[in-house]
């Protein structure tokens, strides 16, 4: 099965005017079982409330239902569970369960649909794509941050993207590569499935769930044709000077060599989102100078570097030993609050637990925050967020009993309460 994706990206690569309608036949007890392997199956249950232990225990069987329903076009897509997730600043982030069944056809169309559009898809776009992660989003930033000519950073946030995509202005832009009838009616389906909420089930018109294994490739079609290419196209060629684009998902950062089509793409863009469904969170919208040349050009009431957030860092402007311009980036404050959050809430409800359980707990946390805030100049503030989590363990033990036996000297010396230190991880980012 594998052998026949690689044959689609090909032509995909080969003949970017191809458009595929022959995909359904892909869909076989093979593929599907291929499929699973590949798959978390950590994941909760959906609204039917199956778990993927019991959905394994008769894999075989399960797929071979699913693909007589899919050639009979009988399958439908269940209603997602919703499920609240804190964000920060007391906000949530609804996030959709579907059902380990349609988790797995989900996540076989996927696969297809990245065959079809991973060879178009722009270098700009890094979000959810094979070989591609948060750290290489990061590293071309920089790149074009000291070293293409940038002296003006635009920075937005689209707001409420995966709850207003357009269902309309989706499929059209599917059908210009996806012909097939099976693919298009599956993801109607799920567009339609609509979500359990408080045992009712509410469709809407826009929107697609977060935590469906279809949903982040669906986000990157819809991006691609509504900035991706737009900027490539549009933007950047009528740009006397430099201009890049970095997209991680619906989060994406503009750089500028001028400031009057910094301005300019600051105004078009809003236009831009406005005609396929979307807006920019005025709040979270900034136009900036940034670089090592924009001190003499900056107006007064305008800012100069100043600071910037993206995908969990802080980007500041500041010299490095020589003197010279570099990019300073530290987690922000928001990520570290939702991290220390996450770790009290834990001790609080686990507080009599064992020693080893915390520390065993606190080990696993602290190096996953080392893994992806490694990066230079970080390593200052990670061991703030060190200290914080050695504090509030050590409250944890006061709140256990009237008296309190573990003392400072004892966490220092006693091989029960080492925690791990921060250390630079990414020296590349």
């Amino acid at each position: 099965m594998t052998t026949k994706l690689d044959r689609i990206v090909e032509k995909a690569r080969t003949d970017r005017s191809c458009r595929f309608t022959s995909l359904g036949h892909l869909l076989t007890v093979d593929f599907l079982m291929e499929t699973w392997k590949q798959m978390n199956r950590k994941g909760t249950s959906g609204v039917d409330g199956e778990s993927t232990e019991d959905f394994e225990r008769n894999l075989m069987e399960r797929c071979e239902d699913i693909v007589a329903r899919l050639w009979r076009r009988q399958y439908q897509a269940p209603p997602v569970r919703r499920v609240e997730i804190p964000k920060g600043g007391g906000k949530t982030r609804p996030l959709g369960i579907p059902t380990v069944e349609d988790r797995l056809v989900q996540r076989a169309v996927a696969r297809i649909l990245e065959a079809i559009y991973e060879p178009e898809f722009l270098p700009c776009s890094y979000g959810f794509r094979p070989n591609k992660s948060p750290h290489l989003a990061l590293r071309e930033l920089r790149n074009h941050l000291m070293g293409g000519k940038v002296n003006w950073v635009f920075e937005t946030d689209i707001r409420g993207f995966f709850n207003h995509l357009s269902h309309k202005w989706l499929m059209k832009m599917i059908r210009l590569k996806v012909g097939d009838p099976v693919i298009l009616r599956l993801i109607g389906k799920w567009l339609r499935a609509g979500a359990l909420i408080d045992g009712i089930v509410v469709r809407t018109g826009e929107g697609t769930p977060q935590g469906g294994p279809v949903s982040p490739v669906l986000a990157n079609i819809y991006l691609h044709y509504v900035i991706d290419l737009w900027f490539d196209k549009r933007v950047k060629r009528g740009c006397k000077g430099t201009a890049h684009l970095v997209r991680f998902a619906d989060d994406f950062v503009a750089g500028f060599q001028y400031q009057n089509e910094a301005k300019l793409f600051s105004l078009a863009v809003k236009r831009r989102l406005g005609d396929f469904c979307l807006e920019v969170a005025e709040e979270k919208t900034r136009l900036m100078g940034f670089g090592p040349y924009t001190k003499d050009r900056v107006k007064p009431g305008e800012e100069q570097n100043g600071s910037f957030d993206f995908l969990g860092f802080r980007h500041l402007g500041g010299r490095d030993r020589a003197g010279r311009f570099k990019v300073v980036r530290i987690p922000t404050t928001k990520s570290c609050r939702k991290f220390l959050d996450n770790v009290k809430a834990w001790l609080q409800v686990h507080r009599h637990a064992s020693r080893r359980d915390h520390q065993r707990f606190l080990v696993m946390k602290l190096r996953g925050f080392y893994q992806y805030f490694g990066l230079v100049d970080c390593v200052d503030k990670l061991n703030l967020v060190r200290y914080t989590v050695v504090r509030m363990w050590k409250r944890t033990f006061h709140r256990q009993g009237q008296r309190c036996k573990v003392t400072w000297e004892k966490m220092r010396r006693s091989a029960v309460f080492e925690l791990p230190y921060p250390r630079t991880v990414h020296a590349t980012v």
